[in-house]
């Protein structure tokens, strides 16, 4: 038998300090709500209520994935519900299939892939996804309010995970619009909590920009004793400064050696449009010596597990580590902003030659409409001159003017 329900209101510290006994523990909030405290010691969450004469249980799920807070709201639905002479566990039930948070989320994750976004998208926003579910993942999502999801971000923020709390945010706000077009909800309680988040503190990714110092860099890369399929893709990070999962997943389909140029497909670019890139002849030359290595397949830089799939994420920073770069001094993606500041500070290029060889979008949307010009000519004389210059900088890294 279980023991009685213990009658104390509970709090955060009763919850947190609840202790497993050799019997089932009740610890009861009041108005039906008790947290189960099993002799295993997981502590679940169990409503009571009265529907029809008949006693009920509904199962809140297991603390502290589900807050004090979080339960005692859900006791507050089940009150409006029973209100409104509703059954909370048919409602529910109706919620699971097609109206709680959780299944219109999974509708929208599956229109993203209708819409062809691509893989690392969509899964950057199934894990944001993945830490609202514990708590209001099951409700209704007409029954989330602006503090039920305003719990959620705090819980992240807890963690020190503020840009991941702002992220969280934007994309709970697209799941209640995706409800809000197919008449599921009725108004978007993220764009009342647009200022209640932290705003984190911007810094920019580690890069070594000081010509002296990228010399040294390209020297040490000229050295790396590694699979020489990474140390290739560390000397086409410098030379033709793509984002690292543009050129990570780089097929031999995309280059064009008769026309020096590399064409990157809209689904593998940020912007979701097609973007060249004019190829010097030192990286034609890194390439044509790995086409003899992995040539014979789809990929540029296959895995060493498998040749279906590309290099990992943390392959390239990884060489950097292991030839002396801590991850505060230089990562993969630093290379862009090198070739950012020094292209910059030479004065030879316009600025905005520069801004579309590294496929930035002008934020402005009327001087964007005005601005398409693609400065092609200029760009390939410009990456030639780059890939001269660290040429230069690995003999002579003092002079900067060549």
């Amino acid at each position: 038998m279980a023991e009685g329900i213990e009658p104390m209101p509970l709090s955060d510290v009763t919850c947190r300090n609840a202790r497993p006994g050799p019997k089932l523990r009740k610890l009861s909030d009041g108005g039906g709500l008790q947290l189960w405290v099993r002799p295993t010691g997981g502590r679940l969450w169990r409503l009571a209520y009265r529907f029809g004469g008949k006693q009920k249980l509904l199962a809140l799920g297991s603390y502290p994935i589900v807050s004090l807070a979080d339960a005692r709201q859900a006791r507050d639905d089940v009150k409006r519900l029973l209100a409104a002479g509703l059954d909370p566990g048919k409602e529910r039930g109706k919620a699971g299939g097609g109206n709680s948070f959780r299944a219109i989320a999974e509708e929208y994750l599956s229109k993203l892939k209708q819409e062809e976004r691509t893989d690392s998208t969509i899964g950057k926003i199934g894990w944001l996804l993945s830490f609202a579910y514990p708590t209001i993942g099951d409700r209704p999502i007409r029954s989330i309010d602006a503090p039920a999801v305003l719990r959620v971000l705090r819980e992240v923020e807890a963690r020190g995970r503020y840009e991941s709390a702002r992220r969280l945010r934007s994309v709970i706000g697209r799941v209640f619009r995706h409800a809000i077009a197919t008449a599921r909800a009725e108004t978007d309680p993220t764009v009342a909590l647009r200022d209640a988040l932290i705003r984190p503190k911007v810094t920019s990714r580690p890069a070594i920009t000081e010509p002296k110092a990228v010399g040294a860099l390209l020297r040490a890369i000229d050295g790396f004793t590694g699979q020489p399929e990474t140390g290739a893709a560390l000397k086409l990070m410098a030379l033709l400064f793509p984002r690292p999962g543009e050129l990570r997943a780089a097929e031999w389909a995309e280059f064009d050696f008769e026309k020096a140029v590399w064409t990157i497909p809209a689904g593998r670019m940020k912007m979701r449009r097609i973007h060249r890139v004019p190829l010097s002849n030192q990286a034609i030359t890194i390439l044509e010596q790995l086409r003899e290595i992995s040539g014979s397949g789809t990929l540029v830089f296959p895995s060493i597990r498998t040749t279906e799939r590309p290099i990992s994420d943390g392959t390239l920073n990884a060489a950097l580590r292991r030839l002396g770069y801590a991850k505060d001094e230089m990562t993969a993606h630093g290379f862009r902003a090198t070739a950012s500041s020094l292209l910059n500070e030479s004065g030879k290029w316009h600025p905005d030659a520069i801004e579309r060889q590294l496929a930035h979008i002008e934020s402005n949307d009327v001087r964007r409409a005005y601005a398409r010009a693609e400065y092609w000519d200029e760009r390939v004389e410009m990456m030639q001159w780059w890939a001269d210059y660290l040429d230069d900088l690995r003999r002579n890294p003092a002079n900067r003017d060549s």
